[in-house]
């Protein structure tokens, strides 16, 4: 019953221990031996962000301070982003990657992101064998319709969206803007956009357009996007430095704070198809214009005006006023960044998620975890500390795996011995108990005439009984009464007789105490000496180490930790040496304990009952006849 619940007790807690959730050691694809945990916080102690978000690509800043280049492909290509849940992959593109000195942009689309939530995902990395899974088109949503980066130099520019709504006309490259290269306006030479069906205004319908801006000087009034068709047009800009919106017919609307120049703000402005049109600078919203978004379907230009056309023909009428056309408003001077536009009017939370994440203020609403690494004896942390032991620590080191072995065989070979002997003894009590009135007839030496006597023993039994301590202390004291009877004592035992045979059965006793201590010496050796050779190698590794940072004269931690920690691997080795044999040594003291104890009962049975059966009367008669044959 005891063993049956101990088994049951294990199989209960190994059942529980496979049942614990196992999120925070999960690994996505055992391939990949690098990830770092990040964390996308619009609470109000982050981002602080209340309006709802929704879909949103997220820009991913790494750098040599959070990200470790040296352990992923030169080209990023094993890069692989996944969710809080570590199994779904998120879709992402790189918009820059420069391993050698040590920069990457990367946009990775987070699903149903919420305000005042933590949103939980990994950058997986570390790959050598890994192709490229980057999806440039499904890390945007399908209504975004637009998305430039302005990558390209002297080419158009590239829609990374599924659209392909790439600009007519190429781009001036601006080195070192707000996220990788940028685009550079002289207000002369504008962007053209194409006049795609998936770029068409309807109506009073809704769209949202969103950019990056560094005003690059000051400018009584600068286009940043002019679209027209016709009398009907949409124009944002620049007035005085602070941002405008202005709509056909319905006048303009415009922030009360200037941008400064030389400085980058992000600027949105959202059709909702309530007749509002809304305008945003750095996430927040500056101001409103009470008008419908017109229709409008032809191309777009950023960085300056649009004119609709006007015929060059004279006017038909004798004495007929000319055609007046809009006069031409001054082109952008400055850098634009990260242009987008979309089908749908994108919330408040989503363009103040952008405005931060993408701005200087990234860090609060992205936060990075620590590395963590794939362990193994050939990789991972454990690799990098055994790589720096150095050979006085290998020296004990390898003692004390000698050590941890010889422990190991000793108990072993001390639970199967003592798990042998305890069965023996079982049965030979079993047999013992049964035989009250012929109980000499174990001491028979023929195993068969054993097994024939009443049925009691088989022959596999008759050898297990025979591997029992009790039944060689039995023996021993039958072969004491059989010796005083063949030296004609007679069948009576005097009180000394009696002193002498348990004298006997205590010195059998002990030997086979001594027996089943044999060897637990090694365990002791292991328990007590493990931890002082494991501190000794410690000390010698943090010597050495010293000595070396002293001799170089490079004091910093990168040059400290390697040596420490490997002088530390001595002392776990001799931990591992001494914590599993101590708890060994415990267990079977326990068992040879209760061996002995058996045993010392035994003896004690055993004498009692000699007493009993050969009692001496005074005058010099037997009580009771002996039940021993003289065979």
């Amino acid at each position: 019953m005891r063993r049956d619940a101990i088994r049951k007790m294990l199989c209960g807690l190994a059942l529980g221990v496979a049942l614990v959730p196992g999120a925070a050691n999960a690994w996505w694809n055992d391939e990949w031996s690098q990830r770092k945990p990040l964390t996308v916080d619009t609470g109000a102690s982050a981002a602080g962000i209340t309006d709802e978000i929704g879909t949103v690509p997220v820009l991913v800043r790494l750098h040599a301070g959070n990200f470790r280049f040296e352990k992923a492909r030169d080209d990023g290509a094993d890069l692989r982003f996944v969710a809080g849940d570590d199994k779904t992959p998120l879709k992402f593109h790189v918009e820059k990657w420069d391993g050698l000195l040590g920069e990457a942009f990367v946009w990775v689309r987070l699903q149903d992101v919420r305000p005042g939530t933590k949103t939980p995902f990994f950058v997986y990395y570390g790959n050598a064998k890994a192709t490229s899974a980057e999806d440039a088109k499904g890390s945007f949503d399908p209504d975004t319709t637009l998305a430039y980066h302005f990558g390209e130099r002297s080419q158009p520019a590239r829609d990374w969206t599924a659209w392909n709504n790439g600009s007519l006309t190429p781009v001036v490259a601006a080195d070192g803007a707000l996220i990788g290269p940028g685009l550079k306006l002289d207000g002369q030479a504008p962007v053209t956009l194409p006049a795609a069906p998936s770029l068409t205004w309807t109506e009073g319908g809704t769209m949202s357009w969103s950019a990056w801006v560094k005003p690059g000087a000051a400018q009584p009034e600068a286009v940043l996007f002019s679209r027209r068709d016709g009398e009907k047009y949409l124009t944002i800009g620049l007035a005085g430095g602070a941002p405008f919106v202005e709509i056909s017919g319905a006048g303009r609307a415009q922030g009360a704070t200037a941008l400064p120049v030389g400085s980058w703000h992000h600027l949105a402005v959202t059709a909702g198809g309530g007749g509002q049109i809304a305008l945003y600078a750095d996430g927040a919203q500056v101001a409103t214009l009470a008008a419908a978004l017109p229709g409008l379907a032809g191309p777009a230009q950023l960085g300056g005006d649009s004119p609709a056309p006007a015929p060059v023909a004279l006017p038909t009428a004798k004495g007929a006023p000319p055609v007046s056309i809009a006069p031409l408003q001054a082109g952008f001077v400055g850098e634009i960044d990260e242009l987008r536009l979309a089908k749908t009017a994108r919330s408040a939370g989503a363009i103040k998620f952008d405005a931060i994440g993408q701005g200087a203020d990234g860090a609060k609403l992205l936060g990075f975890g620590p590395d963590e690494e794939k362990s193994s004896w050939v990789s991972g942390y454990f690799a990098v500390i055994l790589g720096s032991v150095t050979m006085d620590g290998w020296v004990i080191i390898a003692i004390l795996l000698v050590m941890a072995a010889l422990s190991w065989v000793v108990m072993v070979d001390k639970a199967v011995s003592l798990s042998r002997l305890e069965k023996a003894n079982r049965r030979f009590l079993e047999v013992y108990s049964e035989t009250v009135a012929d109980w000499s007839f174990l001491d028979r030496d023929d195993p068969r005439a054993v097994a024939s006597l009443g049925g009691r023993l088989t022959e596999a039994d008759s050898d297990v009984v025979r591997a029992s301590s009790l039944y060689r202390l039995y023996r021993t004291g039958t072969e004491e009464i059989r010796a005083r009877i063949k030296n004609g004592r007679g069948r009576a035992l005097t009180a000394e007789s009696i002193a002498a045979i348990r004298a006997t059965l205590d010195s059998i006793q002990v030997r086979e105490t001594q027996s089943l201590n044999r060897l637990m010496v090694m365990l002791t050796i292991a328990i007590s000496g493990g931890p002082f050779l494991g501190l000794l190698g410690t000390v010698v590794g943090v010597m050495i180490t010293f000595a070396a940072i002293a001799a170089s004269g490079d004091v910093n931690v990168n040059a400290i930790a390697p040596g420490i920690a490997a002088a530390l691997v001595a002392t776990v080795a001799g931990l591992a040496v001494a914590i599993p044999a101590l708890f060994g040594y415990n267990w079977l003291l326990t068992r040879i304990k209760n061996s002995a104890a058996t045993m010392n009962v035994f003896v004690d049975e055993l004498v009692t009952r000699l007493a009993e059966l050969h009692r001496h009367r005074a005058d010099g008669h037997a009580a009771v006849p002996l039940p021993l044959s003289a065979e």
